[in-house]
């Protein structure tokens, strides 16, 4: 039994260091918060920006347990290039006066408001733009 269990954290290793080279992104800029809800595994996957040290949701994928759903995270980062429209904000927050770009993949202007909103009251961020960045 103990075997499988290293194995597995193996595993999961190993697609989370597949998951930070393929995005370029590694070390405290990538986070894998991992939890266990309703008898499944919800993975977020969390950048933080190294200029203004603020975090923002990257993905959220459910699975079975821990390597399903990071299998899961693996092909989404493979492929949400194509799948998903690229949306800059702009915003400033109540700490940093300064205006602030991000830059977001989402399926609708929603989507990439909640990854920008993600883990923090929406009262400590004031947006200015949201824009659909055109394909090329």
């Amino acid at each position: 039994m103990e075997s499988k269990n290293t194995d597995v954290h193996v595993e999961s290793a190993r697609i989370q260091k597949q998951i930070e080279n393929h995005l370029g992104i590694s070390g405290n800029s990538l986070l894998f918060e991992f939890r266990h809800i309703d008898n499944k595994e919800r993975l977020d996957l969390i950048t933080v920006n190294p200029r203004h040290h603020q975090s923002f949701l990257f993905h959220s994928e459910v699975g079975y347990d821990r390597v399903d759903v990071l299998r899961k995270m693996l092909a989404y980062v493979q492929n949400y290039r194509d799948e998903e429209g690229s949306y800059t904000v702009q915003w400033i927050s109540r700490d940093i006066k300064e205006l602030n770009t991000s830059y977001f993949r989402a399926r609708n202007m929603y989507e990439a408001l909640d990854k920008l909103y993600y883990g923090r009251d929406m009262n400590t961020i004031t947006v200015f733009s949201v824009v659909l960045n055109p394909v090329s």
